[in-house]
């Protein structure tokens, strides 16, 4: 049996990948994880006790690196593990470097050492940067990021291709839309907006609501992952989208309605707590990408649409109000004190948390 190297493989999307691989049964997972505030081991709970390993460390670390590489000697490396969110990289982008590319290099240098056979290396379409009033972008389109956090990620594709022109390493690129579903951290959009929803609290929508974005669910997502890790080229970067586009303010009144349905409440009672807050800085109005790369290459396609998948991410949420609880305790007000309550840190109030 294979073993594949998830790195980051407690967060949102890493976690759900793990359990994809587990199901597949055809791969033992070693899950690298640091254990940060968005890596939590109750996501792959479930997983305890199958003929797979968890380490807690930090992809930084080069000695522990290297020391995986040589016990377990894997086939692959999926590389997950990241800062991920833009307004935390707007309020201090120093983790982001350190972790997003830092940790990429250290990871590549570590293959030169112990080659592996595929590094495949999850990527983001805000690499490409604001869209608006333009085609979708390929994979061949320019970098423009307009964030620390994409900045970043952008290096660290770079970083990748450059370690594969030089040094010969089988590196792939996935650079996914927005994803949600069960177990993201509230923060992200969607999350954050149906657990305010759920505890009656103000549903805030930064700048107009009018930011463009392509949903996709996170188990779609990680099935595309899969299928590029093993159909897809070496060299080769793959864009992974729904290809189907919403407003946030679309997002919000969505999941107003599915709240509303699932606890039989009055959906524009809902909606009513919507509040618009101050933008926060550089804000992307439009991301979109040409995917037909992917589902030509390794004959992938979205199966949920974001209907069913907001109906399922709901059910999850309120099905988990102690996980909610959990993760949202101490640093997580700070946060959303920083970012919502206090309009970036200029004192302006524009909602609470409780």
């Amino acid at each position: 049996m294979k073993t594949i190297l998830v790195t980051g493989g407690c967060g949102f999307i890493g976690s759900s990948f793990v359990k994809l691989l587990s199901a597949q049964r055809r791969y033992r997972v070693v899950n690298l994880d640091k254990l940060t505030y968005a890596g939590n081991l109750e996501n792959t709970a479930d997983l305890a006790g199958k003929d797979n390993r968890f380490v807690q460390g930090d992809i930084c670390d080069r000695a522990l690196v290297e020391r995986i590489f040589k016990d377990e000697k894997p086939w692959a490396i999926v590389n997950f593990a990241a800062e991920s969110h833009v307004d935390r990289s707007i309020l201090d982008a120093a983790p982001f470097l350190r972790t997003n590319i830092g940790g990429v290099q250290t990871l590549l240098e570590a293959i030169r050492s112990c080659p592996v056979e595929r590094f495949l290396h999850i990527s983001t379409d805000e690499v490409y940067g604001d869209k608006e009033g333009q085609a979708s972008s390929s994979e061949g389109s320019p970098l423009l990021p307009s964030s620390p956090y994409a900045a970043t990620k952008a290096a660290a594709d770079l970083l990748c291709f450059s370690y594969r022109r030089t040094y010969g390493l089988p590196v792939i690129v996935t650079r996914s839309s927005n994803n949600y579903g069960p177990y993201q951290f509230p923060e992200k959009l969607i999350p954050l907006l149906i657990r305010n929803g759920l505890n009656d609290l103000e549903l805030p929508i930064y700048g107009d609501g009018k930011q463009i974005r392509d949903w996709l669910y996170v188990e779609d997502n990680c099935r595309a992952i899969l299928s590029v890790l093993e159909k897809g080229q070496i060299g080769c970067i793959y864009n992974i989208g729904t290809g189907e586009e919403r407003t946030n303010l679309d997002v919000a009144e969505a999941i107003c309605v599915t709240i509303a349905e699932r606890k039989k409440l009055n959906a524009k009672t809902i909606a009513e707590r919507i509040r618009y807050v101050a933008d926060r800085p550089g804000h992307d109005r439009r991301y979109a990408i040409d995917t037909s790369k992917v589902r030509a290459e390794v004959g992938w396609k979205p199966d949920v649409d974001f209907a069913a998948g907001i109906k399922k991410t709901v059910d999850w949420y309120l099905d988990h109000l102690d996980w909610i609880s959990r993760v949202t305790s101490g640093e997580y007000r700070n946060y959303y004190e920083s970012v919502y309550a206090h309009a970036w840190g200029k004192g302006q109030s524009a909602g609470r948390i409780s």
